[in-house]
């Protein structure tokens, strides 16, 4: 009566009280698991009237009319929960399962295991499944033809904890699973076609990544040590083109030296460090240093304190990132030459010695108006505001700088450039600006600096693809706009 991958929802079910069906379609399942004597009632639910219209001929078919109650219902919202042991949900959308548990109500004080059967994107129904504080217990494969269905049984929890991109997609099957390779090595060669068209495509960090992620589904993820990749990224971004002020490098150090998962960050702020425990991150790399004034106390509300507490070492990258070639200043030139057409090579804007510089500039083959220039920088920033010059003209030779460069002002002017790119401009060099009828884009702190981060994800994946790493969901602009 049922199918491998029904079977398999089916002898996942525990039974110890009432098991509800939803979606239950023919109510195959429900017939199947009173015959069996694997539960003496089953709730079988549905969205609309016709599936239970076959789902009541079924009941009285295989006579467990009386032990199977039929409920119009989207998703568990008429369904009564008192006595439910077990849920399936099967044949669904991993989405729509999760909107359905989302909307549920269940919590980590109710006692019910979930079986769950998506037919698409099983990876989202397992990140979802954390964020609502569930977490995976079980999970199995069955094999149907050329098809293999994930199954999985969850429970409430009353931890906290979050999946990586890769954990999601990996799964959580037993180590002697025989489909379990199979199924992994079928994703590694997905994983691997989204990267060479993302290639093709010309999205070499994203192609990275999913090369990356497809390495991962056949290997796994293994520990590196921390030195290792400090030694790296010091070698990509020489720590000692840092300027004097600066405080970059590791800053605060982890219990074993080692890591797994690594989360990058524009801030370590509270939230960044929060986010990476539940992801049991050992290390975080952000631009921005974690330290760097002189300590005087350490509070138990301070980052740094945070970052201790949790055993999460911290890499800083700051100036040395803007400086050094490919880094912040590359990224954002790389995005310009996408965006626009230039007249000649672009050049060094800020002279740091050493041959070493910080910034660029680019001379446009045709001029553009001011206004349209800031609608583009919008999607090259991914920002939402741009604050210009009032007195703004058409453009043409534009030096640009990440993070804070308004004190670049004079330097820009020198070198007859008509406007500036960066962020955190003051009041006192607008009106400078205006004065000498320069152009000044401000397109935020934030935004000139965090696109640096896909980058720098897509430089340690391609040395380290056993790292699991992400960008800190919590790397967000700090400002709300109203």
């Amino acid at each position: 009566m049922l199918d491998n991958r029904l079977t398999l929802c089916a002898e996942l079910v525990g039974g110890e009280g009432i098991v509800c069906d939803v979606g239950t379609d023919h109510a195959y399942l429900a017939a199947e698991l009173i015959n069996s004597g694997k539960c003496q009632k089953v709730i079988a639910s549905d969205i609309n009237e016709g599936p239970l219209k076959s789902a009541r001929k079924t009941v009285e078919k295989y006579n467990v009319a009386d032990k199977v109650d039929l409920v119009l219902s989207d998703g568990l919202e008429n369904v009564p929960l008192d006595g439910v042991s077990d849920i399936v949900i099967a044949g669904m959308g991993g989405e729509t399962i999760a909107d359905i548990i989302g909307e549920s109500g269940i919590d980590a004080e109710d006692d019910i295991k979930l079986i769950l059967q998506p037919m698409t994107k099983p990876e989202v129904l397992r990140k979802k499944l954390y964020e609502y504080q569930f977490e995976i217990v079980k999970e199995a494969l069955a094999e149907d033809g050329d098809k293999l269905y994930v199954v999985m049984v969850a429970k409430p929890s009353s931890e906290w904890q979050q999946l990586t991109e890769t954990e999601a997609i990996y799964g959580f099957f037993e180590p002697d699973d025989p489909l379990a390779n199979k199924y992994r090595h079928s994703e590694a060669e997905r994983l691997q076609m989204i990267s060479e068209s993302l290639e093709a495509a010309g999205k070499y960090n994203d192609a990275q990544h999913f090369r990356s992620m497809s390495y991962r589904m056949e290997y796994g993820t293994d520990i590196v040590k921390i030195q290792d990749i400090y030694n790296y990224l010091n070698e990509v971004y020489p720590f000692d083109l840092q300027e004097s002020w600066d405080n970059s490098g590791l800053l605060v150090e982890n219990f074993d030296m080692e890591c797994r998962r690594v989360l990058l960050t524009l801030d370590i702020t509270n939230t960044v460090i929060n986010e990476a425990a539940e992801k049991c991150s050992k290390l975080i790399i952000s631009h921005h240093p974690v330290i760097f004034e002189p300590l005087k106390k350490i509070d138990r509300y301070s980052p740094v304190y945070k970052l201790i507490d949790n055993g999460i070492a911290a890499i800083c990258m700051h100036t040395n990132l803007d400086i050094a070639q490919g880094g912040t200043n590359g990224v954002i030139l790389r995005k310009f030459v996408e965006k626009f057409e230039l007249a000649c090579d672009p050049e060094p804007f800020e002279d740091c010695g050493n041959g070493q510089f910080l910034g660029w500039i680019v001379t446009l083959k045709e001029r553009v108006s001011a206004g349209g220039f800031g609608e583009s920088m919008k999607d090259i920033f991914g920002c939402e505001y741009v604050r210009m010059s009032r007195r703004s003209m058409s453009v043409s030779k534009i030096a640009i700088c990440s993070g804070s460069g308004g004190s670049m002002l004079r330097l820009a002017l020198s070198k007859n450039c008509d406007a500036l790119v960066t962020g955190d401009v003051k009041h006192d060099v607008w009106i400078s600006a205006e004065n000498s009828a320069f152009t000044i884009f401000d397109c935020g702190h934030f935004h000139t600096e965090n696109i640096v981060l896909l980058e720098l994800r897509r430089v340690l994946e391609a040395k380290f693809p056993q790292l699991d790493i992400e960008v800190a969901e919590g790397s967000i602009d700090p400002c709300k706009y109203v």
